[in-house]
């Protein structure tokens, strides 16, 4: 017999009964009931119930074993009675008649219990991340996206895809975020950096004549964490293709989404495909985001239109309109049945979250067979034009329509998080589904509200649409790019794009931007110099393989579903990291610590 187990925790069934066998494993949970120990045995594939007679010559010694010591037990396989099978237990039919017992490793008073998974602070979760990740809830999260990034492996070999591994140490780039520097040993005063994303290698990968790259690729930032982002690391399945356009990338990565989470929905839905294709535009006024929740039924309209005539006399918008803002219309379902501390609430809510002066509503009614509003401006607005608002709003008698007066960036945002605080609240989003959706035409170049700069708007990698002829004669915050983001469920899972392949246009595209030729050839020399010898076009996405599992797993916060997370302030509560070194490494470097002041 082996020396530890001939089965698993997870493999008895009622077949074994009457065999001998050895388990081995943690000692999930112990019970005394009546004389009898009751043991459940735990290890990575499931629970055993083990059983142990005061008249065995190992009870004194069982009777001393504590939670989560290690174990083996070697017994006789028997069946339970009818009264006592666990029919959540894939083993709960039979149980192991303890006859011998050796013990491995002592435990000593847990930080944090692993039966029952109360909820712990989060610092002592971290601090002790080998205990947690015995949880069930937590085991099961990364067994989930081991299976996940296995899948997604599968799925793109499928497609003819092929899998490299691109640098870890390489040079600093401007990705958008902050980067991680590695001092050079042997070149004093230099730094490596971790890669952001292996943007640039990626695309000399197309240059240098692979066609379907993709790697589950490590990325590096230097930024703060958020529920849906961890600082410090994460993972993409990281793709580039070869002479494609958009719909082509769109085509080849729709089957790999759609199929990993039909593959672990779990009795969840998932629409079939195409994903619907939103411009930016539309998407910023329709849902007040670039990455829109379609489960919320709700669609942000423009009603600037009617605040601005002479007939609607509500002051408090007639100021913001002059000043180019405009105002966003909200439609809540149902609501006129609400209490009036719903929206006194969203009021407030307006006001004390999102630093708003407040959210204007009217409920809408039927009198005689007509339209008619109440609430706070409902008076300012003649009945004729509420009409029209409703109309426009898609609201009717039954409804209320929330309105939000800013700048149009600003507008866009309140009116977005009340869209999905209304949907909420009046319980009116799907549940159960993924919804996902392409955001498409985003804007090339933006402008700076601080400095009035122009600058890219997201990836400067990206091909203009309309190529040098429109960089050359279009106002520039008119330039649309091919980049793409896919959504699922408000989430944004990756920005890709079609990218710029031609030296011409990239160097004209930078200039707008306020970079000249000799600081494109510094800053991105490597990719550009390729580029001059015959580049394909070519485009990639690089989905967030942790926001999947997220997703997958139901779990709000993205640190349930890594092995090892930092903290928010980006520590490493288990390691001790980042730590301060030895003098001796720092001379080692060249380097020198100035801290700031206290």
């Amino acid at each position: 017999m082996h020396q530890y187990r001939t089965h698993t925790c997870a493999e008895l069934r009622p077949e074994h009964v009457g065999n001998i066998v050895r388990l081995s494993g943690w000692v999930h949970r112990k019970r005394d009931h009546g004389g009898l120990i009751f043991i459940d045995l735990r290890d990575h594939y499931g629970l055993t119930q083990c059983v142990l007679e005061p008249s065995s010559p190992v009870f004194a010694e069982l009777e001393q074993v504590r939670p989560e010591w290690v174990i083996t037990l070697t017994g006789t396989v028997v069946a339970r009675g009818a009264d006592t099978i666990n029919t959540n237990l894939p083993t709960g039919s039979v149980e192991l008649r303890i006859q011998e017992f050796a013990l491995i490793s002592q435990a000593q008073e847990l930080p944090l219990p692993v039966f029952g998974e109360p909820h712990y602070p989060e610092e002592i979760r971290l601090r002790n991340r080998f205990l947690d990740l015995r949880r069930e809830k937590l085991h099961r999260n990364i067994m989930l996206r081991s299976r996940v990034i296995t899948s997604l492996r599968r799925r793109m070999e499928g497609q003819g895809f092929t899998e490299f591994q691109t640098p870890i140490l390489t040079a600093s780039s401007p990705e958008g975020a902050r980067d991680f520097l590695v001092p050079s040993r042997m070149h004093p005063g230099q730094f490596y950096a971790l890669p952001q994303a292996p943007q640039q290698f990626k695309q000399l990968i197309m240059v240098a004549g692979f066609d379907r790259y993709f790697q589950i690729a490590p990325c590096f930032r230097d930024e703060d964490a958020r529920a849906d982002r961890s600082p410090g690391e994460f993972y993409q399945l990281d793709i580039e293709m070869s002479f494609v356009t958009q719909e082509d990338v769109f085509a080849a990565v729709e089957p790999v989404l759609h199929g990993v989470f039909e593959e672990f929905a779990d009795g969840r839905t998932v629409p079939p495909r195409p994903f619907p294709r939103i411009p930016y535009s539309e998407a910023m006024l329709k849902y007040g985001s670039d990455k829109p929740d379609l489960r919320n039924p709700i669609e942000i309209c423009d009603l600037t239109e009617f605040f601005a005539l002479d007939a609607v006399t509500f002051n408090a918008f007639k100021k913001p309109i002059a000043a180019g803002g405009v105002v966003r219309a909200i439609p809540a379902p149902g609501a006129a049945a609400q209490p009036r501390s719903f929206f006194d609430k969203l009021n407030e809510w307006a006001r004390s979250d999102m630093g708003a002066p407040g959210l204007g509503y009217v409920i809408l009614d039927e009198e005689a067979g007509a339209l008619v509003g109440r609430g706070p401006i409902a008076k300012f607005i003649p009945a004729d034009i509420l009409v029209q608002m409703a109309a426009k709003a898609k609201a009717k008698a039954g409804d209320a329509i929330f309105f939000a007066c800013d700048k149009p960036n600003q507008a866009a945002g309140l009116a977005g998080a009340a869209r999905m605080r209304i949907g909420e609240q009046l319980e009116i989003c799907e549940k159960d589904i993924f919804r996902f959706c392409w955001i498409v035409d985003f804007p090339m170049f933006e402008r700076d509200d601080v400095t009035g700069k122009v600058d890219f708007a997201h990836n400067p990698f990206s091909m203009p649409q309309g190529g040098l002829e429109v960089l050359d004669s279009a106002d520039p915050l008119s330039i649309l790019a091919y980049q793409y983001d896919i959504v699922c469920n408000g989430t944004e899972l990756s920005s890709g794009a079609v990218r710029n392949h031609r030296p011409d246009i990239m160097y004209k595209a930078f200039a707008i931007a306020g970079y000249d030729d000799a600081t494109v050839d510094s800053r991105f020399g490597g990719m550009i110099s390729a580029f001059k010898y015959g580049a394909p076009p070519h485009g990639g996405i690089a989905p967030g393989v942790d926001r999947i599992v997220m997703l997958l797993a139901d779990e709000p916060n993205i640190r349930e579903v890594i092995l090892f997370p930092m903290n928010q302030q980006a520590q490493d509560l288990l390691m001790n990291a980042p730590a301060e070194v030895s003098p001796e490494q720092l001379r080692e470097l060249h380097i020198r610590v100035a801290l700031p002041p206290k």
